[in-house]
């Protein structure tokens, strides 16, 4: 899933600045696992929001609703009859559903109020790890579901760079060293035999080497 943080309140309260009548809209999906834009954090964001205002003896006018998905645009729909009647849209989505919504609304005024960060895994509660990069060149099946690409510091592909100690990284001794994990995955089902295939520099160009990428399937598209 995508990953976010809430930015600062002192930068919201600055991008939000000329506003008077705002609409606070969160994401019910990614962000709301990652406890940074689902319901509970539109209301939270909003009762700060209001506080401060009031503290400060400013007029501030808000509406919250969170939509199932920021980033399809039958959702985004149900913002309609909405955004013309604030000066502005506060999101609590995701980069990808921020630009969906200013898609749908090209003359609405729309906030980000997350940072996106990066694909990430739930470990536990309260703990996201990023354990994918999109690269547009997966070769899990070759490292034991492990990406070197992302979880190796230096992004080896042909076995470890010789300083991890005691299983850890060098450069986060706190972080697994993604190669010691590697080698016992692939020891212990038998595969270690697989290290000794040459794995070629990874092709950036799949990630971003011609702009913004996009997948099309022909099987779906209406």
């Amino acid at each position: 899933m995508i990953t976010a943080e809430r930015k600062p309140l002192s930068e919201i309260k600055e991008s939000i600045a000329p506003y008077k009548k705002m609409l606070i809209v969160g994401c019910g999906s990614c962000v709301a696992e990652c406890a940074s834009g689902g319901e509970k954090e539109v209301g939270l964001l909003a009762s700060a929001l209001r506080m401060d205002a009031k503290k400060e003896n400013r007029e501030l006018e808000l509406l919250e609703m969170t939509l199932d998905r920021q980033c399809v645009f039958e959702f985004i729909d149900q913002l309609t009859e909405l955004v013309d009647e604030y000066d502005a849209v506060l999101s609590l989505g995701c980069g990808a559903g921020v630009q969906a919504v200013a898609e749908v609304f090209p003359r609405a005024i729309i906030v980000p109020a997350l940072n996106t960060t990066f694909l990430g895994q739930t470990k536990e509660s309260g703990l996201w790890l990023e354990n994918c990069r999109g690269c547009g060149d997966c070769k899990l099946a070759y490292f034991a579901a492990v990406c070197p690409v992302t979880r190796c510091a230096k992004g080896l592909f042909n076995g470890p760079c010789g300083g991890s100690k005691n299983g850890n990284c060098e450069v986060d001794p706190e972080t697994p060293c993604a190669w010691a994990l590697i080698v016992t995955r692939l020891e212990e089902s038998g595969r270690l035999d697989a290290l000794a295939t040459i794995h070629p520099p990874a092709q950036w160009s799949r990630q971003q080497g011609k702009g913004p990428r996009k997948i099309v399937r022909e099987d779906q598209r209406i």
